[in-house]
């Protein structure tokens, strides 16, 4: 199945049902009086949580969606049946925003949680609802109200306590297989990771945590090279960043400049991001002699100007990765439970939580814009020349089977 995280659709409730004008006539029975009922109200749209889905794929060709209109009024007091609601299924971590006004109307972060999206039509009123001891035969009846009609836009944020950062054939991926049961694809060329992977991490019996691996970046990916930049809004709910750099990489290029080009990348879609919390994990170890290891390191380091936590590891070899899950799950307890004693140090994660998602949501908004401006053939001004094919390739309905792995 194709891994979808954004989609835009359009929905709309059902209208209520008009009232019924009615009077009642029976045999022997003069003068009956009204007895016309009440129409049925219109179904509502909801949009639900489910922990079984991982793409917003059901929504790529199936985008307009409208709730059952309420019954009209019936005679001898009847009731119009109701409509049913409509319950729209997405993944854990979907974020529903209007449309037209861009304002956020909900994040569903849990399985189960439900958030109305669109509002059915009010019931009209039967004659019945008009009588009184001055008007014993009224002939006035209320329409049903139209439903509430939106357009929508899912945004899909995987959800996941550590991610994964750097360069193509930094090992993400090997990474990932290593410590979980994840099994995203590993090849010897770059771009092999095509969607996110989410793989847990069992760190004890009833310990563990779950890592994101998203695309690698490239230099200029915040203006559409490589894949882009768009897969890092899936870090963006992480709380903690490992940042993989290859120590021997094949093509000889500087270790050094490759983890600068990403957090370059990194700042330009996000300075907030940036200040997440950040390891530095110097990947394929073994590749190195161990003479060489710690100068190569020392190096690193010190042209970085790094002054966070460093490790070493071999993910391919399972060497250091065992220490390293467990720090890490030292340090999600120790964060969970800062969290609970100091309200302010909460604060501060939340208030930055904030700024990674507006930020992350302005560069996508901005990113969309430039699209639109690319379809319709108009340029933003001093840009010339540029490669759209990472922009054609976005838009083509068709691509390759790609599966989202979630073990």
């Amino acid at each position: 199945m194709k891994f979808v995280d954004e989609v835009s659709i359009s929905v709309k409730a059902g209208d209520g049902g008009n009232g019924m004008m009615s009077f009642r006539r029976e045999k022997f029975i003069e003068n009956g009086g009204p007895n016309g009922g009440d129409g049925g109200d219109g179904g509502s749209i909801y949009i639900e949580a489910m922990a079984n889905l991982n793409t917003l794929v059901d929504y790529r060709y199936t985008r307009r969606f409208q709730a059952p209109n309420g019954e009209k009024g019936g005679s001898t007091d009847c009731t119009g049946a109701k409509g049913e609601d409509l319950i729209l299924p997405v993944p854990i971590g979907t974020t529903v925003i209007d449309a037209g006004t861009q304002e956020v109307i909900g994040d569903l972060t849990k399985a189960g949680q439900r958030l109305m999206v669109a509002q059915g039509g009010w019931h009209g009123l039967g004659n019945t609802r008009f009588k009184s001891s001055t008007n014993r035969a009224p002939r006035q009846t209320t329409p049903g109200k139209p439903g509430e009609a939106r357009d929508l836009k899912l945004e899909l944020k995987v959800l996941a306590d550590v991610g994964l950062l750097g360069l193509p054939n930094a090992g993400k991926s090997t990474f990932i297989r290593s410590v979980s049961a994840a099994k995203p694809k590993v090849a010897d060329y770059p771009f092999t990771t095509l969607v996110p992977n989410l793989g847990v991490v069992s760190v004890d019996r009833y310990k563990s945590f779950v890592v994101a691996d998203i695309p690698g970046l490239i230099e200029g990916a915040s203006e559409g090279a490589g894949l882009g930049i768009r897969f890092l809004k899936h870090l963006a709910r992480t709380r903690l960043l490992l940042h993989l750099v290859d120590m021997a990489p094949l093509d000889l290029t500087d270790p050094a400049e490759a983890a600068a080009t990403i957090v370059a990348e990194l700042t330009k879609f996000s300075p907030a991001l940036a200040e997440r919390e950040r390891w530095l994990v110097l990947n394929k170890a073994d590749q190195i002699l161990d003479e060489e290891k710690e100068q190569r390191v020392a190096e690193i380091v010190a042209r970085l100007e790094w002054e966070g936590p460093v490790y070493v590891v071999s993910a391919l070899a399972r060497e250091g990765t065992e220490q390293l899950c467990y720090d890490i799950m030292d340090f999600l307890e120790a964060r969970a439970e800062r969290i609970q004693e100091n309200p302010e140090y909460a604060a501060e994660l939340a208030e930055l939580d904030q700024r990674i998602e507006d930020e992350a949501r302005a560069q996508l908004q901005a990113l969309d814009d430039k699209r639109a401006l690319r379809r319709s053939g108009v340029r933003p001004a001093g840009e010339v020349d540029e490669d759209d094919s990472f922009w054609d390739e976005e838009d083509e309905e068709d691509g390759p089977e790609i599966i989202y792995v979630r073990d």
